[in-house]
């Protein structure tokens, strides 16, 4: 199978610019005098929301992430996370609270991943994914899975320790397929989710399983919720997806059969769609398609051949 590929980057994927430096996260006399240097920026996370912003003066009415120099910044002793550095050497951190900070312009609004990934540049959307994932991975695992003790917080965010058994935990990741599959008549199969809204439609997708390869979680996941048999499967690309700690990793499969039996349990629906098909059903309204940020908006535009139809667009 091949596919034309665009230039247009998947969502949350593209070059943020922002070095992680991860040698320097147990460095704590580096970053003492990184959290105090003048240039140093600062956001807070909370709940996996942020403050965003869109400034009047804007040339190019950017939407941004609101930063602030570390002296202004919400006091916190443990719930610092260093991100990294740019070119021109500006550190970022991203603090944990549990709200976020009040704006004396009432400019600024907050906003999660879903919607500001589509609105902040490259570099701040890279900055934000990195500390929404820290920041659910930090709620979740306050124990020690070994003994139960708390644990305490290191690498600037990015190790918990356990002071009682000495064990260390690191942010976990759960790989995901999805995939796009299509038949020998090249119709594309889109399924619904079963708490999705009447006529919104994507691709298929689930989680990797202990002991699997992901060609082989390809095929299972395909067949479990559309009963659908796949053969030959290619990758695409990744997207991370921190909701709450998913890495995407995005396929095309060639079915091998075509009959559909959808699980009832994760798909409530599952159809084969030709291109013709899919933009009628675009133009009718019967069809919604998925969220412009998700991968699964890029997998279908390969096939399809051109982008997908946003809210209030003429098809």
């Amino acid at each position: 199978m091949k596919y034309e590929s665009t230039d247009r980057p998947i969502g949350l994927t593209a070059p943020s610019g922002i070095d992680r430096a991860a040698h320097h996260r147990l460095d704590e006399a580096w970053l003492a005098a990184a959290w105090s240097h003048p240039t140093t920026r600062v956001f807070v996370v909370s709940g996996g929301q942020v403050l965003i912003d869109e400034p009047a003066d804007s040339a190019d009415g950017r939407t941004e992430l609101v930063m602030t120099p570390a002296f202004e910044a919400p006091v916190t002793e443990t719930h610092r996370y260093f991100l990294g550095t740019d070119a021109e050497g500006v550190s970022y951190f991203a603090l944990q609270k549990d709200s976020l900070p009040g704006r004396m312009d009432q400019s600024a609004r907050p906003a999660g991943l879903r919607e500001a990934g589509l609105l902040l540049s490259p570099r701040d959307a890279g900055l934000m994914v990195h500390a929404v994932a820290l920041e659910n991975w930090q709620r979740l695992h306050r124990f020690c899975s070994r003994c139960g003790e708390r644990t305490v917080i290191a690498a600037a965010g990015h190790i918990r320790r356990c002071q009682a058994c000495g064990a260390e935990h690191y942010p976990r990741t759960d790989p995901a397929v999805i995939m796009l599959v299509t038949d020998e008549e090249d119709r594309a199969l889109l399924g619904r989710q079963v708490h999705w809204p009447e006529g919104r439609f994507s691709t298929l997708a689930g989680f990797v399983e202990p002991g699997e390869s992901i060609e082989q979680s390809v095929a299972r996941e395909v067949f479990e919720e559309a009963g659908v048999t796949v053969g030959e499967v290619e990758y695409i690309a990744s997207q991370p997806w921190p909701f709450p700690s998913s890495l995407m990793l995005g396929f095309f499969a060639r079915a091998t059969s075509s009959e559909i039996t959808v699980d009832g349990e994760e798909i409530q629906e599952a159809r084969w769609f030709s291109r013709e098909d899919l933009t009628a059903a675009f133009e009718s309204g019967e069809v919604l398609p998925p969220y412009g940020i998700s991968i699964a908006s890029r997998l279908i535009e390969l096939w399809y051949g051109k982008p997908l139809p946003k809210p209030g667009d003429v098809v």
